[in-house]
C-alpha cells in the first residue's frame, strides 16, 4: 500500500507548476510599463496614477509612465489598454469602467472578461447638497418633500450618465421617489446652479464639496457610502434613511485579458504597502478618500456587483450615453 504524501513531497510536486508563474513575474518588466488614464489630462485620477508610476519605477527599475487617451467617456483609453493586450499596457480609470457598459451600446470592450483587476485604488463618497439657505434640512426632509411632492424637486449634476447622475438615479429608485434630473456640462456649470438657486440639490465629489460647505456656501444632506464620512461625522449616509443604498467613486488598476496572476502579485506586493503612511494615503485622507490597494479579490467582487447594477439603474431612468 502506497505511504501517504508528506507535505514536502507535495510542495516539491506542485514546484513545477509554480515555476513558469514565477518566472514571468520576475521577468515582468522587459520594457517600459504605462498607465492609460482614459480621461484629459490635470484630472483627479492623474494624482495618484502619477504616485504609483513614480514609485514602481523606482522598484522595477524600468520607466513607468502616465499615458492619458481620452474620449468616449473613457470607453477609448479602455479599448487600447484592451487591443494593445500586453501587460506592459495598465489601465488606471475610475468607477466609470464599470458604468460604460450600461450607457453605450457598444463600448467596445467587456468590462469582466477583457479586463483583469489588479487592485481598487482610493474610494470617495459623493455628497447630496443644498445650498445654505435651502429649507430643504437633511435627507429625510428631503425624501419627505419629494414624496409630497412628486418630479418638484430637481438635481443638478455634471452630465447625463456621469456618476453624479446615476447617484441621483438610485437614491430616486430605492427611496421610491420622483426627482427631476437637471444635467450640465461638467461641475463647474452644475456648482454655479445649485448656489444660484436654479436647482435645489446636487450630487458632487468630496474635494469639490468639502471646498463648498467650509466657504458655508452649501451644506452637506447626505454622503452616498454606507458609512458616514470620518470628515463629516455628522452628516448621515443615505442608507440611514433608505437602507442598501452604497454608492461610491472609485479608481483603480486593471490589466488587459491574459495577464499573468504572478504579474498582478509583483504589482501588489510593490504597491500594498503605500495604504498606510504613505504621502498618497495622507493626501487621500485629507480630501475623504481612502487608499485602499487591497488586491485584485476585492475589485473582481466589485465589478460582479457593479456592472450590473448600472445596467439596472440606467434602464430603469432610460439613461444614455449623449
Amino acid at each position: 500500500m502506497p505511504m501517504p504524501l508528506r507535505r514536502r513531497d507535495l510542495a516539491a510536486l506542485a514546484l513545477p507548476a509554480l515555476l513558469p508563474g514565477l518566472a514571468r513575474a520576475q521577468a515582468w518588466p522587459t520594457g517600459t510599463v504605462r498607465f492609460i488614464v482614459p480621461f484629459a489630462p490635470g484630472g483627479p485620477v492623474e494624482v495618484p496614477a502619477r504616485f504609483l508610476a513614480e514609485h514602481l519605477q523606482g522598484a522595477l527599475g524600468h520607466p513607468v509612465i502616465v499615458e492619458t487617451r481620452p474620449g468616449a467617456g473613457g470607453a477609448i483609453g479602455v479599448r487600447h489598454v484592451v487591443q494593445t493586450n500586453d501587460p506592459h499596457t495598465l489601465l488606471f480609470t475610475t468607477s466609470s469602467v464599470a458604468i460604460a457598459p450600461a450607457l453605450m451600446r457598444n463600448p467596445g470592450y467587456d468590462p469582466i472578461a477583457d479586463l483583469v483587476p489588479i487592485t481598487t485604488v482610493t474610494e470617495a463618497p459623493l455628497l447630496f447638497l443644498a445650498r445654505a439657505e435651502s429649507p430643504i434640512q437633511d435627507l429625510s426632509d428631503l425624501l419627505a418633500r419629494a414624496r409630497a411632492h412628486p418630479g418638484r424637486i430637481t438635481y443638478a449634476s455634471s452630465g447625463v450618465g456621469s456618476t453624479t447622475h446615476l447617484a441621483g438615479a438610485l437614491l430616486a429608485q430605492r427611496a421610491g421617489v420622483e426627482l427631476l434630473h437637471v444635467p450640465y456640462r461638467g461641475v463647474g456649470q452644475a456648482v454655479s446652479a445649485l448656489l444660484a438657486g436654479d436647482t435645489d440639490l446636487m450630487v458632487l465629489g468630496t474635494i469639490e464639496g468639502l471646498t463648498q460647505i467650509r466657504g458655508g456656501r452649501a451644506k452637506a444632506l447626505a454622503v452616498t457610502t454606507a458609512r458616514r464620512m470620518a470628515l463629516l461625522p455628522e452628516v448621515p449616509a443615505v442608507a440611514e434613511a433608505v437602507p442598501g443604498y452604497d454608492m461610491s467613486i472609485w479608481y483603480a488598476m486593471f490589466g488587459p485579458r491574459g495577464t499573468p496572476p504572478a504579474v498582478v502579485g509583483r504589482i501588489m506586493s510593490l504597491v500594498a504597502p503605500l495604504a498606510r503612511g504613505s504621502a498618497l494615503a495622507q493626501r487621500m485622507e485629507e480630501s475623504g478618500a481612502a487608499l485602499l490597494l487591497d488586491g485584485p479579490g476585492p475589485l473582481a467582487e466589485r465589478m460582479r456587483r457593479e456592472v450590473p447594477l448600472w445596467r439596472e439603474v440606467a434602464q430603469a431612468a432610460g439613461i444614455t450615453a449623449e
